[in-house]
C-alpha cells in the first residue's frame, strides 16, 4: 500500500513538472527569496539578542575576532572586528554572511579541522595554532581560540566567539628555547582557521579531493608551524573575556542575557548546535518541538519557516505553534492534530493559519514523531507546505517534499543520538 501511494505521487509530480524555463524562473525566484532571509537573518542576529549598540561596542574592542551563528544555516559569519579586516584583507561585506572556510588554503590540515569540528560538536572553548590564509592568498600563523556563548535561559549556544592573535616569525634560536622551557614538546597542530566550520555534507563531498593534502604540510609550506606565547596566548584570553563581556552587559538590555558558560536550567535540555547546523542544511519550511517540554514549545525553526510566516526566530523559539492559528483556523482540524500527538503518530492536514502581518495562508502541515536511536520520541517535526506558494523548480508534490524533511530531520536526530548519548534522562 505505501508503495502503491508512493508511485502515485511520483506520478502526480510527472504529470505536473513545469517547462524548463519555468523551472529556472521559480528556482531563481527562490534563490533571491532565500538570500534576501538570509541578509535578513544575519542583521538581526545580534542585535535581536544585544540590542542594536551591540556592534558599535564591539567595533570598539582592539582585536581580531569574529562571532558566527549556528542557529543561521551554514553557520555563517555575522560579525568581523576591524582589526580582523584589517589583518586578512578583507572588507566586511565580504566576509559577513560567509561560512569560516572562505580563508582555507592549500596547507589545510585534517587534523586541524577534526580538533576544531569537535570542539563546535561539544560545544566547548578551543584553543590552537593554525595556518591561515588572508584575502591575497599569503599564509599567515595565528593562534585561534574559539568559545562558545550560551543563552542563560534556556542553556543552548547563540554564537561563537573566534579570536585570532598573529603569531609573528621567530628566529630559530628563539623557538628552540622555547620549547625547551617546555620540556621539548611543542605540541603544535597544523591547519586553517576557516575550515573550522566546514560542515559534514561538504567534508563527505570532497573527502577524494581532501586525500591530496599533504597532512604534514611538507612540501606545501617551506616554514615550520609555529607556537603561540605566553604573552600571545595572554591576549587571546583578555580579548575573549572583552567580547564576552560586552555581550553579556548588552543582553542584559534585552533580557536574553548570555554568558561563557553553560548554566543549568531545570527541566531544560540545550538544543545542540551541532544539531542546529545539521539541520540548517535541510532547505524547507518546519519547526520541531520538544513533547518533553511545558506546553511544547518549538525548540528549532527553518529560515525557510521564518520566511513563510514573517516571524523572526527569536520571536519563535519557545512558543507552542498555536500562536500560528486565527478566528478561522477550523478546531476540528487542532482536535486531530492534538489525536495524533497523543497517539504518537504521524498526521497530514490542511489548515488555515496566519503570519505576523495578519495575513492568512492554507498551510498543508505534515506532522511526524522524531525517536532518537534509543526508540523514544525526542521531538516532533512539523513539515509546512503554502497551498498557494509556486513549484519548488524539481518538480516535486507537497507530500514528496516533506517526506523528505522528516527523513532528513530523522537521520540528523538520530546520528547525533548515537555519538552523543541520550539528550535527556530517560522518565
Amino acid at each position: 500500500m505505501v508503495a502503491l501511494t508512493i508511485r502515485s505521487i511520483g506520478r502526480r509530480a510527472e504529470s505536473a513538472s513545469p517547462s524548463p524555463e519555468a523551472a529556472a524562473a521559480a528556482a531563481a525566484a527562490a534563490g533571491e527569496a532565500m538570500a534576501t532571509c538570509q541578509r535578513g537573518l544575519i542583521e538581526q542576529s545580534l542585535a535581536a539578542r544585544y540590542s542594536d549598540w551591540i556592534a558599535e561596542a564591539l567595533d570598539e574592542i582592539q582585536a581580531c575576532f569574529l562571532i558566527t551563528d549556528p542557529g543561521i544555516a551554514g553557520h555563517p559569519i555575522v560579525f568581523a572586528s576591524r582589526g580582523f579586516l584589517a589583518m586578512s584583507g578583507y572588507s566586511r561585506e565580504e566576509v559577513l554572511g560567509r561560512n569560516g572556510r572562505i580563508f582555507q588554503g592549500p596547507a589545510t590540515d585534517r587534523r586541524s579541522v577534526m580538533e576544531i569540528r569537535e570542539a563546535i560538536r561539544e560545544e566547548r572553548m578551543l584553543q590552537i595554532s593554525l595556518l591561515n590564509y588572508r584575502k591575497d592568498g599569503a599564509p599567515h600563523w595565528i593562534l585561534f581560540r574559539l568559545c562558545p556563548v550560551f543563552g542563560v535561559e534556556d542553556g543552548r549556544v547563540a554564537h561563537f566567539v573566534a579570536v585570532q592573535v598573529p603569531i609573528p616569525k621567530r628566529s630559530r634560536c628563539s623557538r628552540s628555547s622555547a620549547e625547551a622551557r617546555h620540556g621539548g614538546a611543542s605540541g603544535r597542530l597544523f591547519g586553517a582557521c576557516r575550515n573550522e566550520l566546514r560542515s559534514d555534507y561538504d567534508l563527505g563531498c570532497h573527502h577524494a579531493a581532501d586525500l591530496f593534502i599533504d597532512a604534514d604540510n611538507r612540501g606545501l609550506e617551506a616554514e615550520e608551524s609555529r607556537e603561540a606565547s605566553e604573552q600571545e596566548k595572554e591576549r587571546a584570553s583578555d580579548a575573549t573575556n572583552s567580547i564576552l563581556s560586552t555581550l553579556a552587559h548588552y543582553s542584559k538590555l534585552t533580557g536574553k542575557v548570555v554568558s561563557g558558560k553553560r548554566c543549568s536550567v531545570a527541566g531544560i535540555s540545550p538544543f545542540s548546535s551541532s544539531l542546529t547546523i545539521s539541520l540548517g542544511r535541510i532547505k524547507q519550511s518546519f519547526v520541531l518541538t520538544d513533547p518533553h517540554l511545558p506546553d511544547m514549545p518549538i525548540v528549532y525553526a527553518s529560515d525557510e519557516f521564518l520566511g513563510l510566516t514573517g516571524y523572526s526566530k527569536h520571536e519563535v523559539l519557545g512558543r507552542n505553534c498555536g500562536f500560528l492559528n486565527g478566528p478561522d483556523t477550523d478546531v476540528e482540524v487542532l482536535h486531530q492534530i492534538r489525536q495524533s500527538i497523543q497517539g504518537e503518530h504521524a498526521c497530514t492536514v490542511r489548515l488555515l493559519n496566519y503570519r505576523k502581518d495578519g495575513s492568512s495562508f492554507w498551510n498543508l502541515l505534515h506532522m511526524s514523531p522524531v525517536r532518537n536511536a534509543s526508540g523514544k520520541i525526542a521531538f516532533y517535526v512539523n513539515v509546512q507546505s503554502d497551498e498557494n506558494a509556486k513549484s519548488d523548480g524539481l518538480g516535486l508534490s507537497p507530500e514528496m517534499r516533506q517526506l523528505g524533511v522528516v527523513g532528513a530531520v530523522k537521520v540528523a536526530v538520530r546520528s547525533l543520538s548515537i555519538c552523543a548519548g541520550p539528550s535527556r534522562p530517560s522518565s
